[in-house]
């Protein structure tokens, strides 16, 4: 019987994990798997070690935060590991904690999965070598990491993009659901989904929206939500279960940089791009951060597909402005669309499950 822990320490990669579990089921039998994760994973079936909540952090200071409750988590791991708890571990995403349990179930002969490779390409190319010693097998997720790993002596396999594994809704299934007229403008706007996230960029996201709707009177605003947050001063907008629904049902969209600008493309809905960090962590950023853009669409596409107003550029003036350009349908608007053709051809097809479950049952045998 082999037994597999799979980790999610974040809302997407929860997603992710959850798709990941039915695909392990069907590539390894009768494997036991146990779970670090959220709902999803839970739902998926794993039996849950630890829940995701108190781990989810992004940014220097936002970590330091958080620190307790993941030393906490690494030592039992660890100690885990150490008596052969399990035969294999799949870790997805969240490098700053992962590469540390990685490197723990390597020293203990338990051999490692990486699913969602730490973003070397991004900040911390001289991580290189710690991730060497945190993974056996790494499964690449954007179509130019697997050369750029591979360069750097790293076990890089592209397996695809989860989310073209997800299934979403129509623009019409999705506008029912949400009470909204079929011939209706609508903005959705995606404040992230970590509990950081939310908290830095919903009030700015809640005044540009407003300041949309002043412009734009009957504009419909739906806020891609997750379970758990609170959206204060959302009267009048609707929430969505998701970022996608909110993407399916809208003309154009406010998204905080990462998955979601992926999202956007995936539903051609053109978006403005945010994204603010405390400012320490911020400060940090731009000295080691070596990017031309931070939308993962623009990074694929390798030419700028959003608007970005980053850190204090992205002011609900400015955002706003960004925004009704695009409701009204700008130049700009068609020329995202059609670097979203660039990006979709560039991702490939589905399937990103079953080949990440292969190199697991590669690595369990």
């Amino acid at each position: 019987m082999t037994r597999i822990l799979v980790s999610a320490a974040e809302p997407s990669a929860d997603r992710y994990i959850a798709r990941l579990i039915p695909a392990l089921r069907d590539a390894v039998p009768g494997a036991v798997i146990d779970g670090i994760g959220g709902p999803a994973t839970r739902a998926a079936g794993a039996t849950m070690v630890h829940a995701m909540d108190d781990l989810q952090a992004f940014g220097i200071v936002e970590t330091v935060r958080g620190l307790p409750a993941h030393v906490r988590l690494y030592r039992d791991l660890r100690a885990a590991l150490r008596r052969g708890a399990w035969d294999l571990i799949v870790l997805c995403d969240y490098p700053g904690w992962h590469v540390r349990v990685g490197q723990a179930a390597r020293a203990a002969g338990v051999p490692v999965l990486y699913y969602v490779a730490p973003q070397l390409w991004a900040w911390g190319a001289w991580r290189a070598r710690a991730l060497r010693r945190a993974a056996d097998r790494i499964a690449v997720v954007l179509p130019f990491e697997e050369p750029y790993f591979a360069a750097r002596g790293l076990p890089a396999h592209y397996v695809g993009h989860p989310l073209l594994d997800e299934s979403r809704p129509g623009r019409a299934e999705a506008r029912r659901a949400l009470g909204l007229a079929p011939d209706a403008r609508v903005l959705a706007v995606l404040p992230g989904a970590r509990p950081d996230d939310v908290r830095r960029h919903w009030p700015g996201f809640r005044a540009a929206a407003e300041a949309v709707r002043r412009g734009l009177p009957a504009v419909e605003i739906v806020i891609g939500g997750v379970p758990g947050r609170t959206y204060g001063g959302s009267a009048g907008m609707r929430i969505a279960a998701g970022g996608a629904v909110a993407l399916a049902a809208a003309d154009a969209a406010i998204c905080k940089s990462g998955t979601s600008t992926l999202e956007a493309a995936l539903a051609d809905v053109p978006a403005v791009v945010s994204y603010r960090l405390h400012p320490a962590s911020w400060w940090v950023a731009r000295r080691t951060v070596r990017l031309p853009w931070v939308s993962l669409a623009s990074l694929i596409a390798e030419r700028p597909v959003h608007e970005e107003l980053l850190q204090g550029a992205g002011t609900p003036a400015a955002l706003a402005q960004a925004a009704i350009a695009l409701l009204d349908e700008s130049g700009h608007a068609e020329a995202q669309r059609q670097a979203y053709a660039v990006v979709r051809q560039r991702l490939g097809g589905p399937g990103a499950a079953v080949r990440v479950a292969a190199l697991a049952r590669e690595l369990a045998a």
